[in-house]
């Protein structure tokens, strides 16, 4: 790869991850809009938008061939639920001011791929990947028995994403135009449900300028990330798009405490150097673990 596509891909993964970062900046917005609600318009102008992408780029083939295979459909169903529930979780932890939680979640989400990776697919592990994975696991605990709290919403984005990542291992769609069929899998629901609203008189749409245009971008908002994503995962070799995934939870962090004032007690700190540890235990066991050549 030339150095200039490698600088280019770079560029990309920054501004992909900055801007999944900066997400709970975006979703404060939406005070007074249920999390559920706003899923569901996320999920319809997204499938919108990413349509308007799909037909500019030229990339209906894989699409039409994907929408052609009903037998595997089923696993693009699945991941649909998955990332709609991911979503919503999401919304809602920072609509109820608990980034951190949700920051800690997508720092153990590398963690639940490697150990779903050895439970589901029977993958293995090394020594130090094992030691990360139950590093982590000890966090867990540590939170739900000594600060006598289970981190459902830490749980819910890691095991859903986590989970969302093992089926998407099982559908050959990239990732623009595997949103696009999941979103779209998903249009149907999303349009009864607005329907729904109306007719009671509780949606948000078109109850302010400000709020329909926050609900109507929803679409692009989700789309762009990920096009910059695609662009960096082209360029970029596997292990250097892993590092930088790291940014994103990082940011959130930084903004649960400078933005939104959320507090960080000694025993919550604790749980995330764990994770951190957990983390670059894994990180270094993959890193050498690529620049170690394989036996013959």
């Amino acid at each position: 790869m030339a150095p200039q596509e490698t600088s280019k891909g770079v560029l990309y993964g920054l501004s992909a991850y900055i801007m999944w970062g900066c997400f709970p900046l975006y979703f404060a917005l939406f005070e007074g809009v249920p999390a559920w609600e706003v899923v569901v318009h996320r999920v319809l102008w997204s499938c919108v938008f990413l349509a308007f992408i799909i037909t500019f780029l030229k990339r209906w083939q894989p699409v039409r061939v994907a929408l052609a295979q009903p037998s595997k459909l089923g696993y693009v169903l699945g991941c649909a639920v998955l990332i709609a529930v991911n979503w919503g979780v999401y919304i809602y932890a920072v609509e109820s001011r608990q980034v951190l939680q949700a920051s800690l979640g997508y720092f153990l989400t590398p963690l639940v791929n490697v150990g779903l990776g050895m439970l589901v697919l029977k993958e293995s592990i090394s020594r130090l990947q094992i030691v990360a994975v139950a590093l982590a696991a000890t966090a867990i605990l540590y939170q739900l028995f000594l600060l006598g709290i289970v981190p459902w919403i830490t749980l819910l984005l890691a095991f859903s994403f986590g989970t969302y990542g093992l089926l998407r291992k099982q559908v050959a769609l990239d990732g623009l135009s595997g949103l696009f069929v999941e979103t779209l899998l998903l249009f149907p629901v999303a349009i009864v449900v607005l329907l729904a609203l109306g007719y009671a008189g509780v949606s948000h749409f078109g109850e302010s300028t400000a709020i329909t245009m926050l609900l109507l971008s929803s679409g692009a908002v989700t789309a762009v990330p990920l096009l910059a994503f695609a662009g960096a995962a082209r360029r970029l070799r596997l292990s250097t798009v892993g590092f930088l995934m790291y940014i994103n939870p990082t940011i959130q962090f930084l903004i649960a405490l400078a933005v939104f004032g959320e507090p960080l007690s000694p025993e919550k700190l604790t749980s995330f150097i764990m994770i951190w540890v957990a983390l670059a235990i894994y990180s270094w066991s993959a890193w050498s673990g690529r620049a170690t050549p394989a036996a013959p």
